[in-house]
């Protein structure tokens, strides 16, 4: 049956992962799933194209070309508690995108030595324009998320 749907817990037994993986997968753009309430579906499609499976028949693409962006964003002066902030904004901003069929993927890596962040975006032109300009509002807003200042208001 291709219409299987499997839970995280289902997909972290069969591929032999910790449920934590496969969340960030999903988190990730890695991995396609359905929110349903609190938890996420995996279609037995989407766990195939993970894992190098058969893969279901594409549709025909539109005409014109395909563009897609990537960017890579350094942040320097970040504490561990500011890049956990800031990447948790930066997925929630990656993971209300406009085409579902296109979602970004963003990666994000902190250097506590260095006190510097790295964000990494891949996707639609359209979209990762939205999100350079969600960062860079939040950059240069002043407004005491990488100070943890917000959080004193």
């Amino acid at each position: 049956m291709s219409d299987d749907v499997y839970s995280v817990e289902q997909v972290a037994d069969r591929l032999g992962l910790h449920p934590r993986t496969v969340r960030g997968y999903i988190r990730s753009g890695r991995l396609r799933a359905v929110r349903i309430g609190k938890q996420y579906r995996i279609a037995r499609a989407d766990l195939d194209a993970l894992t190098g499976g058969p893969r279901p028949a594409s549709p025909p693409r539109a005409a014109g070309p395909s563009v897609e962006v990537s960017s890579i964003v350094q942040v320097d002066g970040v504490d561990r508690a500011a890049a956990d902030r800031l990447g948790t904004l930066v997925l929630a901003g990656a993971n209300t995108s406009h085409d579902p069929a296109h979602p970004l993927r963003v990666q994000t890596v902190h250097d506590e030595e260095r006190q510097r962040m790295k964000i990494v975006i891949l996707g639609g032109a359209a979209a990762t324009a939205d999100l350079l300009h969600l960062l860079d509002a939040v950059l240069a807003g002043g407004n005491g998320l990488l100070t943890g200042a917000a959080d004193d208001a």
